[in-house]
């Protein structure tokens, strides 16, 4: 778990706890120094913790009242507070520290408000220290308001007087159940006096009495059995959740009660419902709903994912399906291919024989008839054939001796070299041009 850090702030001194796991804490403790700011950064960087830290005021520091107001619709609870408040406190209310909690219980036409106020000094110095040691409020409050974070999580809901000691005097916390309706600072007496200070305390929520008394701190035990006696209530010590049980027996034995008071700061709640710290420097805390509204986002985001992946994944499988198709039609493709090219080539072999039977072009009589004209000696290296005529490219002994043959041709005329004759290797080269005799006739069906 994350280390945390709680802080009660003394009159004189602070007392610190460092939870950094569920059954290891440390205490420190310090007094009277020059430099409170230096002693504690020197505390805090020794052990190399986090630099956020939950402060806790002596009781002493703050007034604490129960109030009532209007319940009138359109207003703002928070301005009628703020606009009331010098007549709460003894002191001046500019720079004051205050914040306020509804109670349950109030009348149909008012609200039960539980009011906490600190004199600019005492919430101040605090802050100063912990700037002055490079540390950062995560919250400011009285510190016995914080005791109940440390009882069982489910306590009946009965009317508890919770008496606790420490080193700067007695706290008297008022409870139902865990839910906190008061507190009030008592000065030192024994037993008796005790007592009467527990009964005082019942008008100031309209109780008519209690249920049960807890007693913590220092020197519990020693009023105990005299305050059963002037009670008549039971007085026990405070049912702890049993996940605290392991950090309170871990407390410095030399004042448990500073101890327990810091404790309870470190345990407390992120966003407690009495923070004295000014609003803009209290740390972001996300709202219930806003929580509600990121893990929708975040199932949203997970099912977005999650269908993108499907698709994908979808889309993979069906490539992969094709491509294994293509391969295995892949030879059948390529003997298509073949038989496509060996089609074509066919064809225009057939379309040259139709040609030719259609007698667009006599080429199959031609050249019957040039292989008697031509001489045995001459041969051809090329033969070309269109509509105005045939050329003949090729070497003979004599070369003007194939004029007269070609003459004599039932299908050529107009004879005649189209290139002067040249003597290559005892033969003449020969190019020669003949004209159709006449036009081909049209085939008979």
């Amino acid at each position: 778990m994350a280390a945390r850090i709680g802080l009660l702030v003394r009159e004189r001194g602070l007392t610190g706890v460092v939870i950094t796991g569920p059954r290891r804490l440390e205490n420190f403790t310090i007094d009277d120094a020059d430099d409170p700011a230096g002693a504690l950064a020197a505390t805090l960087g020794v052990r190399r913790l986090p630099r956020q830290v939950r402060v806790g005021l002596d009781r002493r520091m703050a007034i604490v009242r129960t109030i009532d107001l209007p319940r009138t619709g359109g207003r703002d609870l928070g301005a009628m507070i703020g606009f009331d408040l010098d007549r709460h406190v003894p002191f001046p209310v500019e720079g004051a520290h205050f914040d306020w909690a509804v109670l349950p219980g109030g009348s149909g036409d008012a609200y039960r408000v539980l009011l906490v106020v600190a004199e600019r000094r005492s919430g101040e110095r605090p802050l100063g220290v912990l700037a002055g040691a490079g540390c950062r409020p995560a919250t400011m409050v009285v510190a016995c308001h914080e005791l109940p974070a440390l009882l069982a999580s489910d306590l009946p809901s009965r009317r508890t007087v919770w008496v606790h000691s420490h080193s700067s005097g007695r706290d008297l916390v008022l409870l139902e159940g865990r839910c906190l309706l008061g507190s009030r600072r008592i000065p030192e007496t024994d037993a008796r006096g005790l007592a009467q200070e527990i009964r005082r305390s019942w008008p100031l929520l309209r109780w008519h009495g209690c249920e049960s008394v807890w007693l913590s701190g220092r020197d519990a035990g020693v009023v105990e059995s005299e305050l059963v006696a002037g009670l008549g209530l039971p007085v026990t010590a405070p049912p702890y959740a049993e996940a605290r049980a392991p950090l309170i027996a871990a407390l410095d034995p030399a004042d448990p009660g500073d101890g327990l008071l810091a404790l309870a700061v470190a345990v407390g709640s992120r966003a407690p419902a009495l923070d004295l710290l000014p609003r803009p420097a209290r740390p972001w805390i996300p709202s219930r709903e806003q929580l509600v509204a990121a893990a929708l986002l975040g199932v949203i985001a997970l099912l977005g994912l999650a269908l993108a992946l499907a698709h994908v994944s979808r889309i993979e499988r069906h490539v992969e399906r094709l491509v294994s198709e293509i391969h295995r039609l892949d030879p059948e493709a390529k003997a298509v291919d073949r038989l496509a090219g060996e089609m074509t080539r066919k064809h225009a072999v057939l379309s040259a024989l139709q040609a030719a039977r259609e007698a667009r072009v006599p080429a199959l009589p031609v050249l019957r008839e040039l292989t008697g004209l031509v001489p045995a000696e001459a041969w051809l290296q090329a033969l070309t054939m269109d509509r105005q005529g045939v050329e003949l490219v090729g070497q003979a002994d004599a070369a003007s001796g194939l004029i007269r043959p070609l003459e004599a041709s039932t299908w050529l005329e107009r004879v005649e070299f189209t290139a002067p004759v040249t003597r290559i290797q005892g033969k003449e080269q020969f190019r020669i041009r003949a004209a159709w005799e006449a036009a081909p006739a049209a085939p008979k069906r």
